[in-house]
């Protein structure tokens, strides 16, 4: 069963993760030859505050 940890910054909506979930499902699907029971997706909303990339907050 194919599991994938999704890291993204706060502020999507609903519905825009429910379209990304369901073009993920899909691709795997096709991609691994597997059902879309089978596929998890987790989304983990973190703040511009906790994220950083070369050494600069995006908060800032």
């Amino acid at each position: 069963m194919p599991t994938f940890n999704v890291q993204i910054f706060e502020g999507r909506t609903v519905e825009q993760k429910r379209a990304f979930v369901k073009a993920v499902t899909e691709v795997t699907c096709q991609t691994l030859d597997c059902g879309p029971e089978s596929v998890d997706i987790i989304i983990e909303e973190v703040k511009r505050e906790n994220w950083a990339t070369a050494g600069k907050l995006w908060s800032d």
